[in-house]
């Protein structure tokens, strides 16, 4: 694992990129005294991770993204085997600008600019290889089975090369753009800017970008717009960037926990309730606990003590708070929690108050946050501080606002590790439900029922029929509270539970478990809110991505439960389809847009399950550098030896259930009134042309963003894909008047004729705008094109490329600074050959 750490961006003209340091995260079990111990680096948080990949032969570099144009990606993955075989410098070219690809779609949110889906396309009447720039030159065959090479031949279906067709593109080029299509090409350099950008081409650069090049996204969407306009450069090069490793050490967790007057009651139940079930169930073996508590004064419990055993467990729960008064003097219990754990880099503190401080917790916060601390706070009140997000948001940690109401269950949630079901209810009757333990877990599963009044009756079924009853359970009258610890592994499949009461009462039971094998991880769902703070003036997006081990999860059923601090809850079925708020459809990653803003805090719940053996694993959908397959050199094509064939087999993956939560969220609305949002950029539109009738195909919007219905389309063509692109007004109207919009999510279909006969070899491109009971219009869709192609005596050419030069270096010290990057990386590699973590 590779942190971020920091870098200078400088020199607009000339375009240069130096890294400053870099942190290198190696395993556990590495024996060297050469390693810096730290807590504070995370394998999950790092931005560049170095893994195996989730099946066999699979050493593609890649980079997660999925956010919007422009929007920083999750992060870079490389697999020790691609580090180590410079095989691999040959298929996808040298380590140093692949770097440099990656590079661009973590930090600036840049897409490829080729296309495996649609690796051709026509342009005025000739096929045209998918690429940018169009200045790169090559040829184009196909590759028999026995490794020979003949002519491309024409698919009658499409007028456009059957897919064994592939484009290879000359060893040496006049131009030197562009490192997002081929960065395996020596001369290749350079970023592709607007004068060179090739519009047209079906690739994903041109489809999420809105047709802009790479450039032109770079310098006026990405995160460091402003820093690339305003730097300027050095006056002499920085020192070459310096590298430390470092080593995970064991996890470390301080309690701090509120016992002041407000939360008595209900409130320090619940704070006992969901302690208890972290210490007795979650905390890992050999991981140091303390608990410090704050009033009025502060005070130390429990120094750290080591995990070693149950009976350990239980007496620091025998510890935890019980009753609440006093004042709420939050610097008091910070600076006893860093006090009792002495040196505080890296470790953990969960700081869990009401969020109302009587004394000045701004001024004690920016001294917590410069602790080295990971600083995770959870707040009843619906006004704490701000200082508790800051303090979660500047160390690492995360901010859970908690409900006080006893159904939501937010504080057991928060302490959970992996949760299957987590579900809350008020009721006098019956309360039935059903948890799906799949094969990846198993292991220290439990069964946690917390009932508001009175003991009720409970019955849980094992799949093969095993009916538990409270002679099989422990309970605690005390804390409300009936667990059943199943033992051993729990058997895989629908575990059914019944709890009957006969007091109206709320409840809500909570099924954690852990990995059923240390080789097998398990399915996980990750959920955040693209935003923690919003003025209304932008919409939010909800993100949940289910996978196991980089490996998708699709065809789920994800629903999000968004519940603000006045009681408001608002509740969406998250898609995977590629429309509206999700960026790639099947791609594990499951969105949608939130556009029910209300002023203050509001907490996030996500819950996934597939109960109908609808769900399988799929194989990732990715941006990264591409394989060439080969290269042509003096004329002559030399291929290049072949790709490792990837697995990719669609697994079933069986019943299962999770439930993930998010870190709370803030709105502030500018205005008096909940702002209303247009219907959502439609990104899928595709069209055909069948004779002389057009056929346009693509997924609804709603009414509002990708909800709702919207009200009309509008629709315009042009020959000009430009024209379109910059002044959608100014093209060609389309009769929409049989157009009804569908719900949002629908997939809409549209044929119509022209009032004119389309020639062979013409090219049109489309673009649809929709609009809202409210008259505001959506963005531009994507354009789509199609083309008329009717075959003669001779397929269509295919053309090669002309030259035109231009000229964007992306500096050779890039290349250099990667390569001792890569360099230092192998080094390690090579010495341990071991998994990094």
């Amino acid at each position: 694992m590779v942190t971020e750490g920091s870098y200078y961006l400088y020199d607009a003209l000339d375009e240069k990129v130096y890294f400053k340091e870099a942190t290198i995260l190696v395993p556990p079990q590495w024996n060297s005294k050469d390693f810096f111990k730290a807590r504070t680096e995370s394998f999950e948080k790092a931005h560049i991770k170095i893994d195996n990949a989730n099946s066999a032969n699979n050493t593609e570099p890649y980079t997660k993204q999925y956010g919007e144009c422009g929007a920083e990606g999750e992060y870079i993955h490389f697999t020790p085997e691609y580090l180590l075989n410079d095989t691999f410098i040959q298929l996808y070219g040298s380590r140093g600008r692949v770097f440099v690809h990656e590079w661009a779609h973590l930090r600036w949110g840049v897409y490829d600019e080729y296309s495996k889906e649609k690796p051709f396309y026509f342009s005025n009447g000739r096929i045209e290889a998918t690429r940018c720039s169009k200045n790169i030159e090559g040829q184009f065959y196909e590759v028999t089975a026995g490794g020979s090479l003949q002519p491309c031949r024409i698919d009658p279906q499409t007028s456009l090369p059957y897919d064994g067709c592939t484009f290879f593109p000359d060893r040496n080029q006049i131009t030197n753009s562009s490192i997002m299509f081929l960065p395996s090409l020596d001369p290749v350099t350079a970023f592709c800017r607007e004068n060179e950008h090739n519009s047209q081409a079906q690739n994903m650069q041109n489809k999420k970008c809105s047709n802009k090049a790479t450039w032109t996204v770079i310098f006026e969407d990405s995160v460091d717009k402003d820093a690339l306009r305003s730097l300027k450069p050095l006056e002499s090069p920085p020192p070459p960037p310096s590298f430390k490793v470092v080593q995970r050490a064991q996890r470390v967790v301080c309690l701090v926990l509120d016992v002041s007057g407000s939360m008595e009651g209900a409130r320090i139940l619940q704070q006992q309730q969901a302690a208890t079930h972290f210490l007795r169930y979650i905390i890992e073996d050999q991981a140091s606990v303390g608990i410090v508590t704050f009033s009025t004064s502060a005070s130390t419990l429990r120094s750290l003590t080591i995990i070693d055993s149950d009976i350990t467990r239980e007496t620091l729960v025998q510890l935890l708070p019980k009753r609440a008064s006093g004042s709420t003097n939050m610097c008091l219990g910070l600076s006893q929690g860093f006090q009792d754990n002495g040196d505080v880099l890296g470790d953990e503190i969960i700081f869990l108050t009401d969020g109302q401080a009587t004394d000045n917790i701004d001024g004690c916060a920016p001294s917590a946050i410069q602790s080295g601390a990971i600083i995770s706070t959870l707040a009843f009140s619906d006004s704490a501080a701000q200082a508790l997000t800051e303090m979660a948001d500047k160390t690492g940690g995360t901010f859970i606002y908690a409900s006080d109401e006893l159904t939501s269950n937010q504080l057991m949630d928060a302490f959970a590790s992996l949760t299957l079901s987590t579900v809350g209810t008020r009721t006098s009757d019956w309360f039935n439900g059903t948890v799906s333990v799949d094969q990846t877990v198993g292991n220290k599963t439990s069964f946690v029922i917390i009932y508001e009044i009175r003991f009720p009756s409970i019955y849980i079924q094992s799949p093969s029929g095993s009916i538990y009853t409270q002679t099989n359970m422990s309970h605690d009258g005390l804390l409300k509270t009936v667990t059943l610890n199943i033992p051993g592994t729990a058997e895989p499949g629908d575990w059914k539970y019944s709890i009957q009461t006969t007091s109206n009462q709320a409840f809500t039971i909570t099924v954690t478990s852990q990995a059923a094998h240390e080789d097998v991880p398990p399915i996980i769902v990750k959920t955040h809110m693209n935003q923690q703070f919003n003025d209304g003036t932008k919409p939010m997006t909800v993100f949940a991505e289910v996978s196991q081990n980089y490996r998708p999860v699709i065809n789920a059923e994800v629903w999000a439960t968004l519940e603000s601090e006045t009681g408001s809850v608002h509740t969406l079925q998250l898609l995977d389809n590629g429309a509206g708020a999700d960026a790639f459809q099947g791609d594990g990653i499951y969105s949608r847009y939130f556009t029910k803003l209300v002023d203050g805090r509001s907490s996030l719940k996500v819950r996934v399950k597939n109960q109908d053996v609808q769900t399988r694993f799929a194989a990732p959908k990715k941006s990264g550098a591409p394989y060439v397959p080969g290269y042509v050199v003096n004329g002559v094509v030399q291929l290049n030896p072949p790709k490792p064939p990837v697995s990719e087999e669609l697994l079933e993956v069986g019943n299962f259930t999770r439930t993930a939560t998010g870190e709370s969220f803030k709105v502030k609305l500018s205005g008096t009134t909940p702002p209303n949002f247009p219907p959502n950029r439609i990104t899928d539109l595709s069209a055909e042309i069948q004779e002389d009738t057009v056929l346009l195909s693509w997924t609804a919007p709603g009414e509002d963003l990708d909800q709702g219905t919207a009200k009309s389309y509008e629709i315009r063509w042009s020959f000009d894909l430009d024209m379109l692109r910059n002044s959608f007004s100014n093209g060609h109207v389309v009769n929409t008047a049989a157009v009804s919009p569908h719900e949002a999510g629908s997939v809409e279909q549209h044929s119509f004729n022209l009032s004119f006969p389309i020639q062979n070899g013409t090219t049109l491109f489309f673009a649809v705008q929709s609009e809202d009971e409210q008259n505001a219009k959506s963005e531009t869709s994507n354009i789509a094109q199609a083309s008329k192609i009717l075959h003669g005596p001779k397929p269509p050419g295919v053309s090669n490329p002309g030259m035109n030069l231009t000229v964007l270096v992306i500096s050779l010290c890039v290349v250099i600074m990667v390569i001792c990057f890569i360099v230092a990386v192998t080094a390690w590699a090579v010495r341990r050959r071991n998994r990094f973590v």
